[in-house]
């Protein structure tokens, strides 16, 4: 629990800090304000490894600017939320220079897997509004890719199953010699709808987007609307870093860096638990 809730700091703890607007208008001249947007995720992946120019229009990678190192730096300081003050500029630069390391430069790759979108929706279960959390990653098909759901996380299920976490349910399972009475204990045992799922091994995890898929097929549940969407990228070696986009008048606008925390392997593990709300 101490880990789990360190993590949990680590993630709410990290953010990013303010931009100043005479390095953005100056990278990108008078027209800044309609360059800066980065409208597109994939316009994001892009900027990120510096793959295209001001304009947006793509560089050949025979192009000396392709993914050159100063220009990068210089793209990489408007890519984050410039409105989020709590991200010190020891850490922002820290992650650049991570990121342009004449050694060792880490890029962004659309199709490696190692990033993963958060969408965050309302349905309709039982005919009430319900907020649910869809995790989703590319996936290979055919001779391209596709987005496919990877875990959901729904409310109503999580209380369902915590409801039997507790002594009394620890108590609960079947004799070894249940066996040689037929397993006739079976009856009393899937009774209490409360601890039925301490019957089944230690490590069984309820299966929620199952679940969900099941409750749709049903008709118990129904799509409304999509709230919010965001991003996060665990392909830099020792980074985690957030994405999500920004509706709002400047520069500084679209899709952005939104968190940033420097990480090693065991603390991304970690923050994927708490992302998944797997704890």
């Amino acid at each position: 629990m101490k880990r789990i809730t360190s993590v949990i700091l680590l993630f709410l703890g990290v953010s990013l800090y303010s931009q100043a607007q005479s390095t953005l208008g100056s990278y990108l001249g008078d027209e800044s304000g309609f360059y800066a947007e980065t409208k597109q995720v994939n316009q994001f992946f892009r900027r990120f490894n510096n793959e295209e120019d001001k304009n947006g229009v793509r560089y050949e990678i025979t192009d000396k600017r392709y993914r050159a190192a100063k220009l990068r730096k210089s793209y990489l300081e408007v890519l984050f939320d410039g409105q989020n003050r709590k991200l010190s500029p020891e850490l922002k630069q820290a992650f650049i220079e991570t990121l342009t390391n004449k050694n060792n430069p880490q890029f962004l790759d659309f199709h490696e897997g190692g990033w993963f979108a958060q969408v965050e929706a309302l349905v309709y279960y039982k005919g009430q509004e319900k907020k649910a959390t869809f995790y989703l990653e590319l996936e290979k098909e055919m001779l391209g890719h596709k987005w496919a759901f990877t875990k959901v996380y729904f409310e109503p299920f999580h209380r369902m199953f915590a409801q039997g976490d507790s002594t009394e349910g620890r108590k609960k399972f079947l004799h070894p010699l249940s066996h040689e009475v037929d397993f006739m204990n079976l009856n009393k045992a899937l009774q209490d709808k409360r601890f039925v799922e301490y019957y089944a091994q230690k490590d069984f995890q309820p299966d929620y987007l199952t679940l969900f898929f099941y409750e749709i097929k049903q008709g118990n549940l129904k799509f409304k609307t999509i709230q919010e969407v965001k991003f996060h990228f665990f392909q830099i070696d020792q980074w985690y870093f957030e994405i999500s986009e920004f509706n709002r008048t400047g520069y500084n606008r679209g899709w952005l860096i939104s968190n940033l925390a420097k990480v090693n392997d065991q603390q991304k593990n970690l923050l994927k638990k708490y992302i998944y709300n797997d704890y």
